[in-house]
Parts: structure tokens; C-alpha cells; sequence
């Protein structure tokens, strides 16, 4: 036999390919069972935040935009309040709810999947008439700590600067509607005049009165001085007496009650109408069905009720805009009612441009 050098190199190539092969069939189920059983990873890590806290609207040819301050576990269970019934035998003395009407308040959370202490929202509104920028409330500022006093941000997140905003309307002194235009007590809106009713500014900046308040608002009247100096000083606080307009459509309604003068303000353009109506309601699932349950901070619980069960009337009738300080952000939307009980109708979210009508 003739010697063929390339014969041994074939037989090894050969070899080497059967065993490859085999190989390979014992590989793939190993492969695929480690591609499908192998947690993935995730390609980047959790952000964690939210969305700057604006949203507007049209209102004829105004411009409304809510503004987020924060939001603020509400202690439901320690802060709501109510009337006692007459069968009670103290009939009228206000209580706190779960003594008057225990497990109300977690039953009505419960029914919109709400369980105490709800995250309560803290909202103010901006007003673009066109001629001026008008600020309706403030938020907390720096007064109930890091949950809140975003007021500022998602203002400037909206496209404005507080240096732009003429006048601040305030439903009422309490902390968190007044602490934002002084963080820290350091003025947050330089060119702005500050207004709230004389009647509230009268309770708020008395000596004697917070000498007479009950402990749990205490705190208040220590906060509206460090918030109001800065203004009062440099002469931008004017309280007001009436309810004449302030500035061309928007003006004060007294609605007393929550303090001594809490007020509402109108907003009114090409026949278009919006009522920020402050504090009406803290707890929107509990205080819409039971308009009589009230809290610990009013001035006059009785007023409160009285002035809360008009509004929801009147609101529902007339079918007019409403932005609430205490609902669930944007608090804009409207009040319905359905088998003799209240209930809100949050704003449909638009993601078209705002342009006045």
C-alpha cells in the first residue's frame, strides 16, 4: 500500500468532529435551562420620585395652574371631629369621630381602598389673568417639615418665578396655606402683596387670642408671625374688609367657620367660574358622604358644617369649577350628588395645551 500522508490528519479531523458534536448535544439543554432559569437583572435602578407637581387649566381666558406643596400623612383618627347626636344627651358637644361614631371613618376610607392616615394633599393655585399673577394660598413652606414647602419648585417646574407673582391671596392663616410665602421666615415672593381677610388677620396676629386658643393651635399663631413679618415689614400685607373684587375677577366671599375668617375666592372669566374654597373638606372620601363630620382645628365646628353643607349644595346645583386645597392633587373638579350624598368629580386629565376660550 502506498503511504497517503494526509489519511492520519483526516481520521483525526474526523474524530475530532464526532466529539465536538457530542459534545454540543450534551451542552444546549445545560445553555438554554441557564438563559430561562437565571434571574435577569434590572438595566437601571429605581428613580424613586415623582413628577414636578404642576397641572392647568383654562378658565375663559385666565389661566389656572394647581401647584403641589407636598403631601402629609393625615391623622384621621386623632383629628376628626363630631357633633354629638340629641339622643347622645349631649347633643351638640363636638367629640372626636370614632367616640360619636366609631369605625365610620375606616369604613368610608375602606370603600376607596384608604386606610388611616390617608396622604393628604396640600394644593394652591395660580392665577394668570393676563394682567397679573395671582398666588391663592401658599402651602406649608417650612413649617410641617420635608413633606411639604415644594410650593416654590413646581412653580418654577410650571414655568414661572416667584419674583413674577403680583398678589397672594390667602383662604385663612393656618400653617399650611400661609407658610409658603416665607420659608424659614425669608420672603419667597419679593414683589408680591400678601391679602387675607382682616377678620382672620385680626384672630391671628392677637396676642389675646392665642393667650385664649386651645393647645392644638398654639403653634399656628407662632407660624403666621414668622411667615407674615417679612411683608408686614416692608409694607405688602393688606388685609381686607369686604367682599368686593381685588383685583379684576377674582374676590373674596366670607365663609367663616374653619377660623374666624376663612374666606373663598371667585374666579371668574368670560362667564366661566372657579370657587377655591380652602378648607370645606380634609378627608374627601369621609367628609362628602357625612358633611357633618368636622376636625379639630375649626373655630366653630357648627359654622363649619353649616357652611360646608351650602357650598356642596350650591356647587352641585350650579355645576361651577372647584379647587380644593385638601383633595387628592390637582384638587380641581367638581361636586356631584347621587342618592341624597355628595361626592367628587375629580378634573379629566388633559395633556392639550392650555389656551384661554
Amino acid at each position: 500500500m502506498k503511504f497517503n500522508p494526509t489519511r492520519p490528519r483526516l481520521a483525526r479531523s474526523r474524530l475530532f468532529i464526532r466529539l465536538a458534536s457530542a459534545a454540543i448535544k450534551l451542552a444546549v439543554p445545560a445553555v438554554l435551562v441557564a438563559y430561562f432559569f437565571v434571574p435577569a437583572e434590572a438595566e437601571a435602578p429605581v428613580v424613586g420620585t415623582q413628577a414636578p407637581g404642576f397641572y392647568r387649566m383654562p378658565l375663559g381666558k385666565f389661566e389656572i395652574t394647581a401647584l403641589s406643596d407636598g403631601t402629609h400623612p393625615f391623622p384621621v383618627h386623632k383629628v376628626l371631629t363630631k357633633a354629638a347626636p340629641a339622643a347622645s344627651g349631649v347633643a351638640g358637644k363636638v367629640a372626636p369621630l370614632d367616640e360619636v361614631s366609631p369605625g365610620e371613618a375606616d369604613a368610608l376610607l375602606a370603600q376607596n381602598e384608604l386606610t388611616a392616615p390617608v396622604e393628604g394633599s396640600i394644593n394652591a393655585f395660580l392665577v394668570n389673568t393676563g394682567a397679573k399673577l395671582v398666588l391663592i394660598d401658599s402651602g406649608a413652606g417650612s413649617l410641617y417639615g420635608k413633606c411639604c414647602g415644594h410650593l416654590v419648585e413646581n412653580l418654577r417646574a410650571a414655568g414661572y418665578k416667584p419674583e413674577q407673582v403680583d398678589e397672594i391671596f390667602l383662604t385663612h392663616l393656618h400653617a399650611d396655606h400661609v407658610g409658603g410665602i416665607a420659608p424659614n421666615g425669608k420672603m419667597a415672593f419679593p414683589n408680591a402683596t400678601v391679602r387675607v381677610s382682616k377678620a382672620d388677620a385680626d384672630y391671628w396676629l392677637s396676642e389675646a387670642d392665642e393667650a385664649a386658643a386651645p393647645a392644638l393651635l398654639k403653634p399656628m399663631f407662632d407660624g403666621d408671625k414668622v411667615s407674615l413679618k417679612p411683608y408686614i415689614d416692608a409694607g405688602r400685607f393688606k388685609p381686607f374688609e369686604s367682599d368686593q373684587e381685588l383685583t379684576p375677577g377674582i374676590r373674596p366671599i366670607a365663609a367663616a367657620g374653619h377660623t374666624p375668617g376663612h374666606s373663598f375666592y371667585q374666579v371668574e372669566s368670560d362667564g366661566q367660574k372657579l370657587l377655591l374654597w380652602g378648607d370645606v373638606v380634609h378627608v374627601a372620601p369621609v367628609q362628602f358622604p357625612d358633611p357633618s363630620v368636622t376636625v379639630a382645628y375649626d373655630s366653630d365646628a357648627n359654622e363649619a358644617v353649616a357652611e360646608r353643607d351650602a357650598i356642596y349644595s350650591d356647587a352641585a346645583r350650579k355645576g361651577y369649577w372647584i379647587g380644593a386645597a385638601h383633595i387628592s392633587f390637582p384638587g380641581l373638579g367638581h361636586v356631584g350628588v347621587k342618592g341624597g350624598e355628595f361626592y367628587w368629580i375629580p378634573a379629566n386629565y388633559s395633556a392639550a395645551s392650555v389656551t384661554g376660550k
